[in-house]
This record gives structure tokens, C-alpha cells and sequence, in this order.
């Protein structure tokens, strides 16, 4: 009978125990329940700063921005969230290892929004740059080209086509006269001194240069 007695009273003191390392449990969780709605969240943002700032090129749709951003995302996941774990736990050692991991994967998805951003902002300046040099190769050759073209290719100058032969460096400009297949035809050097930065380049259209070129 006492050694009956004994083992409900040692089920009476395990009980309350279990129940508080289950409610613990339960509170890490809610504190550390933060990559899965990092992950939405930021894979939103992200597809917003792709189709703002797009890393690539001129423009991206947000469906694609974001579809690329959630790839990204679940790669920093599977890749980082692990190792940036084991890291957070030495310095905090009273984390358990899945809240850990779940910090970890949050900040690793921080990280790929702030990358992107970088990336986007640079690549902006990178084709604010691009567009300022190619109005400055259109302004010069204009300049020439009423100086120097036949009337009839003055006239059309405000229908100028422009063939990137170097990028922020050397372009060719050409305006159409009367008959469509015939052009005027410079080519246009940024980094020269303006009044040495254009030179005749013959009448053939530029359609059929880049034609050549690709």
C-alpha cells in the first residue's frame, strides 16, 4: 500500500513540472514564432523594391519581383538559418535551439531585403547615369548634325535613333531625311571636348547596324 501511496505522490510532483516545462515551451514559442511571418512580410517588400529599384535592368513586374524574392528567401532559410543559430546560441546559451534557429532565419531574411536594396539603388544609379550620358551624346550630335547635315535631315532632328556602341561612352546618332532608308549619321563621344566629340558616320540606319552587331 505505501509503495502505491509513493508512486501517485511522485506522479502528483512530475505533473505540475511537466505541465510548466510544457507552458515554457509554449512561451519560447510564441516569442521566438518570427521567420515564417518575416518571411511574408518581407517577400512583399521585397517585390516592392524589385519592381522600384529592380537589380537588373530597367524594370521588373512586382509578380516577378516578388516570385524571385521568395526564392531567395527559402534559400537564406535553408542555408543560413542553422549556422546563424548555432551562433546566436553561444552568445545566448538560454535559448532553445529552434527559437534560436527561428531568430536566426528572421535576420537572415532581413538581410536578403537590405541586400536587394543595396543592389537596386546602385543599379538606379547605374541607369540614371546611362540615360544622362546617352541625352548628352543626343544633345551634340543635334548640335552637329544642324550645323553640318543637308536640310533635309535638319529638319527631322527630333527623330533622332541612338545605337550604344560603348556604354557612357561612344554612341551613334542618326536622324532620317525624306526617303526612310537614308539617315545621317554621327558617331559621338561623351568623354571628348564637346567641339571634338562628333564625327560623321556615314547614312546607313541604325536598325541595321544593331542588326550587324547582334
Amino acid at each position: 500500500m505505501s509503495l502505491t501511496l509513493q508512486r501517485m505522490d511522485d506522479g502528483a510532483r512530475t505533473g505540475p513540472i511537466a505541465a510548466g516545462g510544457w507552458l515554457a515551451r509554449v512561451r519560447w514559442r510564441r516569442r521566438g514564432a518570427w521567420m515564417w511571418p518575416a518571411f511574408l512580410g518581407l517577400t512583399v517588400i521585397d517585390g516592392i523594391i524589385g519592381t522600384l529599384l529592380p537589380g537588373q535592368g530597367d524594370s521588373t513586374r512586382f509578380v516577378g519581383a516578388t516570385l524571385f524574392g521568395a526564392a531567395i528567401n527559402l534559400l537564406a532559410i535553408v542555408l543560413l538559418s542553422w549556422p546563424l543559430g548555432l551562433l546566436l546560441r553561444r552568445w545566448r546559451p538560454d535559448f532553445p535551439s529552434f527559437i534560436a534557429r527561428d531568430y536566426a532565419g528572421a535576420l537572415a531574411l532581413s538581410l536578403v531585403t537590405v541586400a536587394l536594396l543595396v543592389v537596386g539603388v546602385l543599379n538606379h544609379a547605374s541607369i540614371e547615369a546611362d540615360h544622362r550620358a546617352m541625352d548628352d551624346a543626343v544633345v551634340r550630335a543635334q548640335a552637329y548634325i544642324g550645323d553640318h547635315a543637308p536640310a533635309e535631315f535638319v529638319r527631322n532632328m527630333a527623330f533622332v535613333t541612338t545605337f550604344v556602341i560603348q556604354p557612357r561612352t561612344v554612341y551613334r546618332v542618326c536622324v532620317p531625311g525624306r526617303d526612310s532608308g537614308r539617315t545621317y549619321c554621327v558617331i559621338v563621344r561623351v568623354k571628348l571636348p564637346f567641339g571634338r566629340s562628333v564625327s560623321f558616320s556615314g547614312y546607313e540606319p541604325n536598325a541595321e547596324l544593331s542588326q550587324g552587331a547582334n
